[in-house]
């Protein structure tokens, strides 16, 4: 996996020396053990001896901010690991102060303003808008309440930041369609469906992708996707359709699983003779059946694990001013449009396909293969080798 050195408007990351750091993959080995048991009870806890010595503070309140309730990975993934590994790391004494925003930005800074004035110990932020959400961060910072940007990298004074390596994102969607299409490729005509232009995340999933894009193919239409609706990328899809032509779509890239799927329906009620090579991220359990059905092309798999792990080690470091495990599970930085230097923590991702189903949302416990292989599903797993 090779680093995209290129820089956006948005946000840039300096890499302190390589990719794959002793601190990083420390930090990564240890996160690599926690349970994903969480997932099906959004009160767990975890088990009991957690990792915080005697004497430290462990009643503590962390405030965690998510977005939206569209993204499946939110409340499905996110919120559960996040209170499990509150509990385990401060001995069930901590406690999660949890808001979802809907989608709105006024919404967020509302309940981040709320979190303030409540005086929690710490705040984990998945931002809608990252400028929207800057003088929120502002003021939380002027009450001496760190703040950790997760998933995506807000403005305002940020303590750290932990987001999985989001050009690289790109730069696996990319490559996968660039592959998909083979010697055929540089003549190909390929649909862009970005995401919302808000998230700092799209310019860099977008800069990932092109790296891999130009000069490989022809870029026939591109669009961003207001708020991620997968509403909006489908009327787009039809849009490029028409454009372009049903038979001319070679493949489409899409910057997530929800617009994924739109955009798939889109070509199917469009009469496309085969689906073309569609990308996807997040793997949402719709998109990896997608996948196995072979009307999704890929989806690139992060491991919410790791994320939301590695932010509850990072907040409960920093209230416990423990600042050499702090500092080990930032080993990298990145730079906003209003702070440079901050500390990070990149999680890799993977390219998930037919041929690796079983070595990564399966081995790492997100689906059974019940889950995937559905009645519905049933004839194209086995014909993949994917068996109860």
């Amino acid at each position: 996996m090779n680093p995209c050195t290129a820089r956006t408007a948005h946000a840039r990351r300096t890499i302190r020396g390589r990719r794959g750091t002793t601190a990083l993959t420390a930090a990564l080995s240890a996160l690599s053990a926690l349970s994903l048991s969480a997932c099906g009870a959004l009160d767990a806890t975890g088990e009991d001896g957690g990792s915080a010595s005697p004497g430290r503070r462990n009643a503590i309140t962390v405030g965690l901010l998510l977005p939206d309730r569209r993204t499946a990975r939110f409340e499905k993934f996110d919120r559960p690991l996040i209170q499990e590994r509150v509990g385990v790391l401060t001995g069930k004494e901590g406690r999660v102060a949890y808001a979802n925003a809907g989608g709105s930005t006024a919404k967020q800074s509302e309940q981040l303003g709320r979190m303030v004035a409540d005086e929690v110990d710490v705040i984990i932020v998945a931002a809608v808008d990252a400028g929207a959400i800057g003088p929120a961060v502002e003021r939380a910072k002027e009450a001496d309440i760190p703040v950790i940007a997760y998933d995506r990298l807000a403005e305002g004074p940020i303590d750290a930041y932990v987001s999985h390596d989001n050009e690289l994102v790109g730069e696996v969607q990319g490559r996968a369609l660039v592959d998909a299409l083979g010697s055929e490729a540089e003549n190909s005509k390929i649909v862009m469906m970005n995401g919302e232009p808000a998230d700092p995340n799209t310019a860099l999933f977008k800069e990932g992708a092109m790296g891999e894009l130009n000069g490989n193919v022809v870029i026939a239409e591109s669009y961003d996707t207001e708020k991620w609706l997968p509403a909006v990328a489908k009327a787009n899809m039809k849009k490029a359709i028409k454009a372009v032509g049903a038979d001319d779509v070679a493949a489409v890239y899409a910057a997530n699983d929800g617009m994924a799927g739109a955009v798939i329906e889109a070509l199917e009620e469009a009469g496309v003779p085969g689906i073309p090579p569609v990308t996807g991220q997040d793997a949402d359990l719709e998109a990896v059946q997608r996948v196995v059905a072979g009307t999704q092309y890929m989806t690139v798999y992060k491991s919410f694990l790791l994320e939301a792990g590695g932010a509850v080690e990072m907040a409960v470091a920093r209230v416990q001013e423990r600042d050499i495990q702090f500092d080990s599970l930032t080993g990298e930085r990145v730079d906003s449009p209003t702070q440079k230097d901050i500390p990070s923590m990149l999680v890799p991702v993977v390219a998930l396909t037919q041929d690796n189903i079983e070595d990564t949302v399966i081995r790492d416990g997100v689906y059974d293969v019940e889950d995937i292989c559905t009645a519905e599903y049933r004839a194209a797993c086995a014909s993949i080798g994917l068996t109860p």
